[in-house]
């Protein structure tokens, strides 16, 4: 059995549950809890004001996003601190939570478009694997990992189409494909609360060159649809754990 989780945005204490059972544990992604878009709250908030936030959220929501960029300019240069370096700070203290999450578990990771790659990798214990670009096999499956997400707000975590293309190309055929972001296929790429879509073209291209078994992604957190069929693959979104606290459960083929 192995277990899939993506979105898990600052719940540690569910996913240290999760590893605790003894499976292999696959993270899909987004670790740390930047905004909760439900609650208003996570890092960003608590640094900068949850109004500012909730400003910004409902520009982008409506497609606006260079006003957004510009009220987040004009009110965090006006901030005594370096608002940067302290969301850099809070990222770091949950990525220790992170640790300690993992400790202990098999794990298999990779980032999602709010993680920083570095912290993340510098933050697993013994047992966790970063695997970006590159395939593990288990129970006779081979699984390849494409991290980060489409280009939206410059953080550290995104990736564009050309460097996702160079990702995937080093995978080759696959069983099991494992990303953070969804295809660019209508129903599972749009958010039910609105916002633009967030689908990889280049995902999809992969796809349908190589049609793997499964393919297991997050990043939507309330999509129109949690698994579509495209070809011979099962397209899957694995939850928002954050607000499940549930795995989605991999079923290996039989003989």
């Amino acid at each position: 059995m192995v277990l899939v989780v993506a979105d898990v945005h600052g719940a540690f204490k569910a996913l240290a549950r999760v590893v605790a059972l003894g499976h292999p544990v696959l993270v899909l992604g987004d670790l740390v809890n930047l905004v909760d878009y439900r609650t208003n709250e996570g890092i960003i908030p608590d640094v900068v004001g949850a109004d500012l936030v909730a400003d910004i959220v409902a520009l982008r929501d409506v497609d606006r996003a260079s006003e957004a960029n510009r009220l987040w300019s004009e009110r965090t240069s006006s901030l005594a601190f370096d608002v940067r370096a302290e969301i850099g700070r809070r990222m770091a203290a949950e990525y220790v939570d992170m640790r300690s999450a993992l400790t202990g578990g098999s794990v298999f990771i990779t980032h999602g478009n709010v993680d920083d790659p570095t912290l993340l990798r510098d933050h697993l214990p013994d047992g966790a694997t970063y695997v970006d670009a590159a395939v593990i096999e288990l129970e006779g499956e081979r699984f390849g990992f494409v991290g980060g997400g489409v280009p939206r707000i410059g953080s550290r975590g995104e990736v564009d189409d050309a460097g996702m293309r160079r990702k995937l190309d080093e995978l080759g055929p696959v069983d099991v494909l494992c990303s953070h972001v969804p295809p660019s296929l209508p129903m599972v790429h749009e958010d039910v609360i609105g916002g633009p879509a967030k689908g990889s073209l280049p995902i999809r291209e992969y796809i349908d060159a190589y049609q793997p078994r499964i393919h297991y992604f997050g990043d939507i957190h309330q999509p129109r649809a949690t698994e579509i069929t495209r070809g011979r693959t099962r397209c899957v979104n694995v939850g928002y754990f954050r607000a499940t606290g549930r795995p989605h459960v991999h079923a290996t083929p039989g003989p």
